[in-house]
């Protein structure tokens, strides 16, 4: 296997989350449901007790629920079958990307958190207008940088200016993925920074 895809084998498996879980535990339940429908069959087979009710019991119980049932109650239980389903769907064919991205190395497979992206984006920032902290705050979503900054009251700050800082900042990284960036000054400003 070359160096190439073996970081690549690194970097997916930092960056998105692992379906283990959810598999297992789907297939246990359904495994324990196939084991106590064989062996209630088989103690049905042997003309012995069951366990909770033999497939001919079942069967029974089946062909009266709708008319032992009332009709609201029927229709609640099929939403909630099929909300589960769709969950349970949604979980195995989800992105499952974890809040993570690569930065570009030709040495080593480098896995950044979003939060650190958002803090080194806001310390950019702060430093390169001269704000004091807690005046910008930086927001990571799936391909987006969004930068919201408080300027000094009196103090006008120009949107582009803080645009190119970001960008410029971005580009630096060398992430997997093109993010755009998105700044809003707040109109009102931070009094005695």
């Amino acid at each position: 296997m070359s160096k190439d895809s073996q970081i690549r084998r690194l970097v997916r498996r930092e960056t998105h989350s692992s379906r283990a879980v959810p598999s297992t535990l789907v297939t246990t339940v359904l495994l324990l449901a196939f084991l106590w429908l064989a062996l209630e069959s088989v103690l049905w087979l042997l003309n012995d007790q069951p366990l909770l009710a033999s497939p001919a019991q079942m069967l029974r119980w089946l062909q009266e629920l709708p008319g032992n049932t009332i009709p609201g109650g029927m229709t609640a239980a099929g939403v909630g079958v099929a909300m589960l389903g769709l969950w349970v769907l949604g979980l195995a064919l989800g992105r499952g990307r974890r809040h993570r991205r690569a930065l570009e190395s030709d040495r080593a497979a480098v896995v950044v958190d979003d939060d650190v992206i958002a803090a080194a984006v806001s310390g950019r920032v702060r430093l390169a207008v001269g704000l004091a902290p807690g005046q910008a705050t930086t927001t990571v979503g799936g391909r987006s940088v969004r930068v919201q900054v408080r300027p000094t009251s009196g103090q006008p700050l120009a949107v582009e200016s803080v645009r190119e800082v970001v960008d410029g900042e971005l580009a630096t990284y060398g992430l997997d993925r093109r993010m755009t960036s998105g700044v809003q000054v707040l109109k009102e400003g931070a009094v005695g920074q």
